[in-house]
C-alpha cells in the first residue's frame, strides 16, 4: 500500500545473527565448519523437488536434523521439541537467526 510502512522488514534490521551469540569454539559450530554442506546439496539436489507442493525445506536443515538425531540419539520428535532450546543446533541445520518454531512439523 502506499504510505504504509511495513513494520516487519523495520524489526529485521534488529534481529542478532545467532553467530553473534553463541562460543565459536562448541563442537557444533566446529563440526557444522567441517561438513562440506555445499557438496551434500549439490549431491542430494537431484532428489529434491523444489516446485512442487509446498515450499521445500532447506537440505542441509533436513540433512542436519538427521545428523543430531544420530548424535544425541533422538527421536525426530525429541529433536523438533528441543529445537527453540538449543541456538547451537539451529546454527549446525543452517539458520542465521534464532527461530522460536521448528522447521518442519513432526507430522507427515
Amino acid at each position: 500500500m502506499i504510505g504504509k510502512i511495513d513494520k516487519t522488514s523495520q524489526l529485521e534490521m534488529f534481529r542478532i545473527p545467532i553467530k553473534h551469540f553463541i562460543k565459536e569454539g562448541h563442537e557444533l559450530v566446529l563440526l557444522s565448519k567441517k561438513i562440506d554442506w555445499d557438496q551434500l546439496e549439490e549431491s542430494l539436489d537431484p532428489f529434491y523437488c523444489k516446485d512442487n507442493g509446498r515450499p521445500g525445506i532447506p537440505i542441509r536443515t533436513i540433512a542436519g536434523i538427521i545428523l543430531l538425531r544420530r548424535m544425541f540419539d533422538g527421536s525426530d520428535e525429541s529433536v523438533l521439541g528441543r529445537w527453540a532450546e538449543n541456538p547451537y543446533w539451529q546454527y549446525f541445520c543452517g539458520e542465521v537467526y534464532f527461530r522460536h518454531e521448528p522447521p518442519l512439523t513432526g507430522q507427515s
